[in-house]
């Protein structure tokens, strides 16, 4: 691949160090590295790619620069402020915010699944919230072959989808200190609260969810519910998902197609207590996918249980994965 110029705006964050390790593991070929931070943050010195760089303050000019490619990490207001600011100066963004997912001129991208939606970027390409993005992965083949009619997912997410804000509370949680982010106790418990309430009951988490997962397969006839769950885990992001499918299906046929999809590593023998945990997740940027099993209440449906490092696969990676689509397809 050519090397391009690439600027990472949320460097200092907790997914924007991320992203650092990922572009690096990667080898993404890049010629000029920009970070960009916050007017607190300007100055620091952070080492990427065996050199060192001084983060500079995020302000409209910086992408009056040659850079062909921006990754955004540093939640939705910066990214309604300055994305469109990139896009209108010929960069093309990669945002991991939740801003523009659901712009209908915006393409939602989980390369694994929809790559070819790139193509019709005007400016701004859109990162799927990080839940959404480690359940597509092994619903796709699942939906190209038995074709999906009703997904019930229920979440139990790591503090660490918080930040290091939600990361402290556990830790400071298990030994007996007062939370300071979430609205209850997060150390031994768990919390059926994720981003904010809405007038319909849901959250906008699970929103999110319902609504990333019939843009990103372009069918809006899916029925789509979901509860999600903060649970006392650092990193990685555990579902149970519920699938109603329209066709038939034989169980080791349908183990077989996820065993064959690229990004997805079936870990699925209960009886030796072979399953898929947060722990063994934590730093791999697969999908894993087990405990799956024939759900007998219904006609054809099954249940798995899917977990994936939700900083990595769910943020950092899924986005460079985007970022490595345009430069395959020449688009940058």
């Amino acid at each position: 691949m050519k090397k391009i110029n690439v600027a990472l705006i949320g460097a200092t964050g907790m997914v924007g160090r991320t992203f650092l390790k990922i572009l690096e593991e990667r080898q993404f070929p890049i010629a000029n590295f920009f970070p960009f931070a916050s007017p607190e943050d300007a100055g620091t010195v952070i080492a990427f790619n065996g050199k060192n760089y001084y983060v500079e303050a995020l302000s409209e000019n910086v992408f009056n620069r040659d850079i062909q490619i921006a990754l955004f990490c540093a939640g939705g207001d910066v990214s309604a402020k300055y994305a469109p600011i990139a896009a209108s100066k010929g960069v093309v963004v990669v945002d991991n915010s939740s801003h523009f997912r659901m712009d209908p001129d915006v393409p939602l991208v989980v390369p694994e699944v929809n790559p070819e939606a790139v193509k019709n970027h005007k400016g701004i390409i859109a990162n799927p919230n990080c839940s959404t993005i480690q359940a597509m992965v092994p619903l796709k083949p699942l939906h190209d072959k038995y074709k999906l009619k009703r997904v019930i997912y229920s979440t139990y997410q790591a503090v660490s989808g918080s930040g290091v804000k939600g990361v402290k509370d556990l830790e400071e949680g298990v030994h007996g200190k007062q939370n300071n982010f979430y609205p209850h106790p997060i150390a031994y418990n768990c919390l059926p609260h994720i981003d904010d309430f809405t007038e319909n009951g849901y959250t906008k988490e699970e929103l999110k969810m319902i609504n990333e997962t019939m843009k990103i397969f372009n069918d809006y006839n899916i029925k789509v519910t979901a509860t999600t769950v903060r649970v006392p885990v650092r990193n990685c992001h555990s579902e149970s998902i519920n699938v109603e499918f329209e066709k038939p299906f034989e169980l080791q046929e349908l183990v077989t197609e996820l065993k064959n999809t690229k990004g997805v590593v079936v870990v699925d023998n209960p009886n030796n207590n072979e399953y898929p945990t947060a722990i063994d997740c934590d730093g791999k940027d697969e999908t894993f996918v087990g405990r799956i099993r024939k759900d007998f209440s219904i006609e054809n449906g099954i249940n798995m249980w899917v977990v994936a490092d939700n900083i990595r696969k769910g943020a950092a990676t899924n986005a460079v994965q985007i970022a490595e689509l345009l430069l395959s397809y020449n688009l940058v």
